[in-house]
């Protein structure tokens, strides 16, 4: 699917599972916008609100984008993948925290935040195993065409 999936670990996973994640952010911020299939307005009182447009817009910004942002990365074969990855999972994680005194707990909630471990899991692997660092100084890049190093006797 990719060329480099060897050399970029997880990244056919960050592009699939992010992908989802930010289009389920697109699709649930559209329905907020919208009033279509939200919760009651009333949740909304204790923060003084009486439409869903702006918890849609936080659901845009703190899920959509960063997903969107994290699968841009992923695809490019970028070295800030990893982190990238981690902070989509971070907002992930405060966009569930935030939800439930509102909505209440919910299975989505719990399978979203389930993929955001798992998810925050494989990028800290993935950073910890070094291959999505650029290459630099004293680092060769072993992408196509990369000369060897030449071999001690």
């Amino acid at each position: 699917m990719f060329r480099g999936t060897v050399a970029r670990p997880h990244r056919a996973v960050f592009v699939g599972v992010g992908s989802l994640v930010a289009a389920g952010g697109v699709i649930g911020a559209g329905q907020l916008v919208t009033g279509t299939f939200t919760p009651p307005v009333a949740d909304l009182a204790p923060l003084g609100l009486t439409t869903w447009l702006l918890p849609g817009v936080w659901l845009f910004a703190s899920v959509a984008v960063p997903w969107a942002v994290a699968v841009w990365l992923a695809w490019r074969g970028s070295a800030r993948t990893p982190s990238a990855v981690l902070a989509a999972c971070a907002l992930l994680a405060v966009e569930l925290v935030v939800q439930v005194p509102f909505v209440g707990p919910s299975v989505l909630q719990a399978v979203m935040g389930t993929l955001a471990l798992a998810m925050g899991a494989l990028a800290l692997q993935a950073r910890r195993g070094g291959r999505w660092l650029p290459a630099g100084p004293g680092r060769a890049s072993r992408g196509r065409g990369a000369a060897r190093p030449a071999r001690r006797r």
